[in-house]
C-alpha cells in the first residue's frame, strides 16, 4: 500500500516577471525535505535533507553567495545545472553542468529560465512537481519533473528536452540530473560499487577533495552494470556507517551507456551529475522533436548508509520494479547442472529432482535453438544460431511445449532462456540481415563470445519488429509460461548503425537502449504474467532501467557462496533481496574451484532469492534430504527475506565473517544470517551481534534453522527481549572455514 498522498508547499515570495520572480517549493517525504526557490528567474536548491516545515526557515538558512571573503557568484546552487548563464547580469557562466546544447546556428550556451511551476496528480503517496523552463532567447524547451515518494523517502527526477528551433540541436551533455549541494560540509566521501565479470559490485570509497571531480561510468552499451554499477553514496561530513553520519545515495535507472560524477570546488560547493553518456558524439535532436533524459532516483539519511539501502530497496519494491511484492520462486536452472549437453530425458531427471526438493519452477538455460547448420548443439555450443529463435527438433524432439507439460505434471512452473539483443554471424538471421546488427559502415564487423556473437541494431525498428514476433511466436505457444530468463553477452564491439544516417551516428547509444525498452514493454504488456531475470554474462544488466521490465537479476555467473558474500553484499546497498537470484551450486565450484559445505551454499543463497544451478542426480540421499529442510524453511522465511527491511551487521571486508538481518513490516518476525569465511585461527571469536530493526517492547523466540549437527548459539529456543538482543546482542559462534548459521526470531 502507498500510503497516503503527500502535498507539496508553494509559496510565491514575490511578485513581477519572471527575472524578479521568487516562487518556493517544499517538496516533502515522510522524512525528508528538498526546498527549491526559483530567484532571478532561475531554480535554486535551498534545501535537500532532514524534513523541515517552513519554507521560510529554508530562505533564511539557504545558502549565500558570500562565502569567506570571496564573492562566490560563479557558481549557484541549480536544481538543474546547465552549460552556459548561470544568472541575468554580470558576469557570471557556469562552464560544468550536465546539460550543454549546440543551438541550430551555433551558439553553445542555454541561460534558462523558469517560466511555470506546478503540481501535477499523481497516484496516492506520491507528489509530482513541473518545473518548465525556457532558454532566454531561443525555443529550447527543458521540463523538470521531480516525484517525491512519501513512504520511501525517495524522489525520482527526470527531465525533457524539447527542440522549438528551425534546425537540429546537439546535446554535449544530456545529464539527467545536475543538480548542486553548496556548503553542506567540509569533507565528502564517494561508495560506489565495480568489478568485471564473475567478481561483480565490489565495494569502494573514496574521498572527493576540493577541486576535484570523481567519476564513475560505463561504455560497454550492453552491459553497463559489469565495471561499475550506476548508482552511490555521498557521504556529507567526515566519515558515515551503516547506523551514522550525513549520506545522500542515488541509482540512475538507465541499461546503456552511462557516467555519473561528483565535483567538489574550492568553496565546497558540490554538483552532483548522472546520466546518459556521450562519449560517442553529441546526440543530434532534430527540428520540433523531444527526447526524454533516464529518471534519476535520490534519498537522504541522517542515520547512515543502511538506512539508503532500505529507501530504495522499498521504493524499488513499491515503484519500480514490476511486481515488487510477489513472491519470488524457488527455481532450478539447467545451466550448470548440463551446459549445452543434454536431451529430454536429462531435463525431466532435473525436473524430478528439484520437485522432490521442494522446487517450485524449471527453469531451462542455453542450447535449445536453432536449426540446420546453426542448431545450438554441444558441437557448435555458443558459436552458431543465436537470432534463430526456433526449436532445435533434433535436441527437443516435444519442443518447448511437451517441456512445459512435463513440469506441469510435477506441479512446477516452466520457462527458458533467450538472448534477443544478440545474433551470431553463424545463423540463418545474419545471412537474411546483414545489415542489421551495429556495424560501422567501412570496417569489417568486430566480433565476441565464440568467435561469431555481436549486437542487433535496436535502433532498428524492423530489427525489434523481427525479434518480437520471433518471441511471440515462442511465447504464445506456452500458455503456463512463467519465466524468462533474457541475457546478453556482449557489448558494443563497433559503433555505427546503418539504420541511421550519418548526421545521427552518435545518436546509437542512447537509441539502442530506447529501442531494447520499447521492445521489453510490448511482452511485458502482452505477457505480464511472465517473470523476467535479467541477465547479462551474469551482472551487466543490473540496473533499475531494465528493472522496470525484468523482476530479479542475475547478481554473477561466479556462484560461489563465499565469492556470493561480498558480490551480494554490494548489490545489497541498492538492490533488494527479492530481485537478486542466488544459487545452490555443486563443488568443486564451477568458477573457482572452492569446496564449501552445503549448508554453507545454502545458508548464503537463502539470503537473497533461492534457486539451484546443479543436478540433483549428483547429490546424496543425505544431501537430497538436507536440501528439502533448507527449501521448506526458506519458504517459511521468504515473505520476511524477500520483503522485509535489511540490516547489515558485519561487513566481509576486513574481517572473516560476516552478517546481516531482515525484519518484516511490524518486526514481528526477523531473519539472521552469519557466514564465516576463511576463519584465522581458533581464537578468533565472534562477539554477539547486536540485531537491529527489533521492536523493543517485543519479545522474540530465537530459533537457528539449517542445523546439520551442532548449533551456533546458546539462547537456542529462548524468548528475550527486543531491547536486550539489540542492546546486548545474540551470542554466537563459529568454527572452522565456512561455517555458518540461520536464526529465526518470532515475536511471542
Amino acid at each position: 500500500m502507498k500510503i497516503v498522498t503527500m502535498a507539496a508547499l508553494c509559496l510565491c515570495v514575490a511578485g513581477g516577471t519572471i527575472a524578479d520572480a521568487c516562487d518556493a517549493f517544499l517538496l516533502q517525504t515522510k522524512n525528508t525535505t528538498l526546498a527549491l526557490r526559483r530567484q532571478n528567474g532561475a531554480w535554486n536548491v535551498a534545501h535537500y535533507g532532514a524534513k523541515i516545515e517552513s519554507e521560510a526557515d529554508a530562505a533564511a538558512l539557504a545558502w549565500d553567495r558570500w562565502v569567506g571573503g570571496n564573492k562566490y557568484e560563479q557558481r549557484r546552487p541549480a536544481a538543474y545545472a546547465a552549460y552556459g548563464g548561470d544568472r541575468e547580469g554580470g558576469y557570471h557562466f557556469n562552464k560544468w553542468g550536465g546539460l550543454q546544447v549546440t543551438h541550430a546556428d551555433g551558439c553553445l550556451t542555454l541561460h534558462l529560465v523558469g517560466e511555470k511551476a506546478e503540481t501535477v496528480p499523481d497516484a496516492p503517496g506520491a507528489t509530482h512537481l513541473v518545473l518548465r523552463q525556457k532558454d532566454r532567447v531561443y525555443p529550447f524547451f527543458v521540463t523538470q519533473h521531480f516525484r517525491a515518494l512519501e513512504a520511501s523517502d525517495v524522489i525520482e527526477t527526470w527531465v525533457e528536452l524539447k527542440n522549438g528551433e528551425t534546425g537540429a540541436v546537439r546535446l554535449g551533455r544530456m545529464d539527467s540530473f545536475a543538480m548542486g549541494f553548496p556548503l553542506l560540509a567540509n569533507a565528502f566521501r564517494f561508495q560506489y560499487t565495480t568489478g568485471q565479470w564473475a567478481a561483480e559490485a565490489q565495494l569502494r570509497e573514496t574521498l572527493v577533495e576540493n577541486g576535484q571531480t570523481v567519476s564513475i561510468g560505463s561504455r560497454s552499451g550492453v552491459r553497463d552494470a559489469f565495471g561499475n554499477n550506476a548508482s552511490f553514496m555521498l557521504t556529507v561530513g567526515e566519515s558515515s556507517t551503516e547506523t551514522s553520519g550525513r549520506v545522500i545515495g542515488g541509482v540512475l535507472c538507465w541499461t546503456g551507456m552511462w557516467g555519473i560524477s561528483v565535483q567538489r570546488d574550492h568553496c565546497d560547493y558540490v554538483e552532483v551529475r548522472a546520466g546518459a553518456d556521450t562519449s560517442a558524439g553529441a546526440y543530434v535532436l532534430d527540428a520540433g522533436k523531444s527526447i526524454t533524459l533516464p529518471k534519476f532516483a535520490f534519498t537522504y539519511s541522517d542515520s547512515g548508509k543502511g538506512q539508503i539501502s532500505r529507501n530504495i530497496h522499498r521504493w524499488a519494491r513499491d515503484w519500480q520494479l514490476p511486481a515488487g511484492h510477489k513472491p519470488r520462486p524457488v527455481l532450478l536452472n539447467s545451466w550448470e547442472g548440463s551446459y549445452f549437453s543434454f536431451t529430454e530425458q536429462v531435463l525431466h531427471d532435473m525436473m524430478d529432482g528439484v520437485k522432490e526438493m521442494g522446487g517450485e519452477l524449471f527453469v531451462l538455460d542455453d542450447g535449445w535453438f536453432g536449426t540446420g547448420k546453426y542448431a545450438r548443439d554441444d558441437v557448435h555450443r555458443d558459436k552458431v544460431g543465436l537470432g534463430d529463435w526456433v526449436i532445435n527438433p533434433e535436441k527437443l524432439p516435444h519442443g518447448l511445449v511437451g517441456l512445459s507439460d512435463e513440469a506441469k505434471k510435477r506441479g512446477l512452473k516452466f520457462g527458458f532462456w533467450v538472448e534477443p539483443e544478440m545474433v551470431n554471424t553463424n545463423s540463418w538471421l545474419y545471412e537474411a540481415h546483414p545489415d542489421w546488427v551495429i556495424r560501422e559502415k567501412n570496417r569489417p564487423v568486430n566480433v565476441g563470445r565464440g568467435g561469431s556473437q555481436t549486437v542487433l541494431d535496436y535502433s532498428n525498428p524492423a530489427v525489434r519488429d523481427n525479434i518480437y514476433n520471433q518471441l511471440d511466436a515462442l511465447y504464445s505457444k506456452i500458455p503456463d509460461l512463467a519465466y524468462i530468463k533474457w541475457d546478453a553477452n556482449a557489448d558494443f564491439f563497433n559503433m555505427g548503425s546503418t539504420y541511421l544516417d550519418a548526421a545521427h551516428q552518435a545518436n546509437l547509444p542512447f537509441d539502442y537502449t530506447t529501442g531494447l525498452y520499447d521492445l521489453l514493454a510490448k511482452i511485458r504488456a502482452k505477457y505480464p504474467q511472465v517473470d523476467i531475470q535479467a541477465c547479462s554474462s551474469g551482472g551487466g544488466h543490473v540496473d533499475y532501467g531494465f528493472l522496470r521490465y525484468a523482476d530479479e537479476f542475475w547478481g554473477s555467473d561466479d556462484t560461489d557462496a563465499r565469492e556470493r558474500v561480498f558480490i551480494q553484499w554490494g548489490e545489497s546497498q541498492f538492490y533488494p533481496a527479492c530481485a537478486i537470484a542466488a544459487h545452490v551450486t555443486d563443488v568443486p565450484n564451477h568458477q573457482t574451484k572452492r569446496v564449501t559445505p552445503l549448508k554453507f551454499r545454502f545458508d548464503v543463497a537463502m539470503s537473497a532469492r533461492l534457486g539451484f544451478e546443479l543436478h540433483p542426480k549428483n547429490m546424496s540421499a543425505e544431501d537430497v534430504a538436507f536440501a528439502k529442510k533448507c527449501v521448506a524453511s526458506y519458504k517459511r522465511i521468504r515473505p520476511t527475506v524477500q520483503q522485509g527491511d535489511l540490516y547489515r551487521l558485519v561487513s566481509p571486508y576486513g574481517g572473516s565473517y560476516a552478517a546481516l538481518m531482515y525484519v518484516n513490516g511490524d518486526a514481528s518476525h526477523a531473519v539472521v544470517f552469519l557466514w564465516g569465511l576463511a576463519r584465522a585461527n581458533w581464537s578468533d571469536f565472534v562477539p554477539p551481534l547486536a540485531l537491529q530493526g527489533l521492536a523493543e517492547g517485543k519479545t522474540y523466540k530465537v530459533r537457528e534453522i539449517n542445523v546439520v549437527k551442532d548449533k551456533h548459539c546458546r539462547v537456542d529456543g529462548k524468548s528475550l527481549g527486543g531491547k536486550a538482543l539489540m542492546a546486548m546482542g545474540l551470542p554466537v559462534r563459529l568454527r572452522g572455514d565456512y561455517d555458518s548459521a540461520v536464526f529465526e526470531l518470532t515475536a511471542q
